[in-house]
């Protein structure tokens, strides 16, 4: 399984932005449908919400991408 941290920049990161900004999705509109069809998965479970918010800890998998949301370096 491939493994990737996102730092966060703020207080959250919205679902379809960390797949577009990770690579995993080549648009925001692919990112979308990828979350409508059930195949992202957030802290075990799956996820059909397109904007839910992800904050650091939270783990993404989608395919064989795990993604870790770290948190940014402080203003």
């Amino acid at each position: 399984m491939n493994t990737l941290n996102f730092e966060v920049r703020g207080e959250f990161v919205t679902l379809d932005h960390l797949l577009k900004l990770t690579g995993l999705a080549p648009s925001g509109g692919a990112a979308k449908m990828l979350v409508a069809q059930g195949v992202v998965q957030v802290d075990g479970q799956v996820e059909l919400r397109k904007t839910c918010k992800l904050r650091p800890g939270a783990m993404v998998v989608l395919g064989d991408t795990q993604v870790t949301v770290v948190a940014g370096p402080a203003a």
